[in-house]
């Protein structure tokens, strides 16, 4: 993948909340979180926050394809608290998705452990063996059975790369428009992953408050 060249992406970040300590934006699909290997693949969310916010620090990821809700740290002091908040599992994030098919339960939950398809990075797979615990928790929200689509909230309790992808594909409803699990017929759904970082709730790292920031999904 180090050869692909990341088409540009139009969009804007948005800055849903800022002060001293943080930053909390809006990324739009499309967009890296972070520089790629590939030196044309400079472009990014955090190269394009630090023109106006030279301290802003990543805390976490969202996948290129994916939208919504990012946090960020402003310095190093603030970097490593929010950090350990996503590391000990303090933090709740919430996606909304549409995905293939009519899901017949309301609500339930995938455990099924993950680790990195190597020979087809960044690709991941379910591996009982070297996967690491990985669960997800979802709820339907709408169902669809014109277009053949639920819409599901998903809570990831793990935070393992492509995950939420994973997981619903493996339940045989992958999220419509992902280019990398889903089959024909999922992928002609979207012409974007519809996947959407809508909720983020954290500790504040100076006030201790508990804060809730939230993204509308365009979709």
């Amino acid at each position: 993948m180090i050869d692909f060249i990341v088409p540009f992406c139009e969009q804007q970040v948005t800055i849903i909340y800022v002060d001293d300590d943080i930053l909390v934006v809006d990324k739009p699909s499309g967009l890296l979180s972070v520089p790629g290997k590939n030196v044309l693949n400079k472009d990014c969310l955090i190269t394009r926050v630090q023109q106006q916010y030279p301290n802003a620090h990543i805390v976490h990821r969202l996948d290129m394809d994916t939208s919504g809700v990012m946090l960020l740290a402003r310095g190093k002091a603030n970097l490593s608290c929010l950090s350990r908040q996503f590391q000990e599992r303090k933090t709740e994030k919430q996606y909304l998705a549409w995905v293939y098919g009519v899901l017949q339960d309301d609500k339930g939950e995938i455990n099924l452990p993950l680790c990195c398809d190597w020979p087809n990075r960044p690709k991941q797979i379910v591996h009982y063996e070297l996967g690491k615990p990985s669960l997800t928790r979802f709820e339907v929200l709408e169902r669809n059975p014109v277009t053949f689509q639920t819409k599901v909230l998903l809570k990831p309790v793990t935070g393992r790369s492509h995950q939420l992808r994973v997981h619903m594909a493996e339940l045989g409803h992958p999220i419509s428009g992902c280019e990398f699990y889903a089959h024909q017929d999922a992928l002609k759904q979207a012409d974007r992953l519809q996947l959407h970082a809508w909720k983020l709730s954290f500790i504040h790292p100076s006030t201790g408050a508990l804060l809730t920031q939230i993204a509308p999904a365009v979709f």
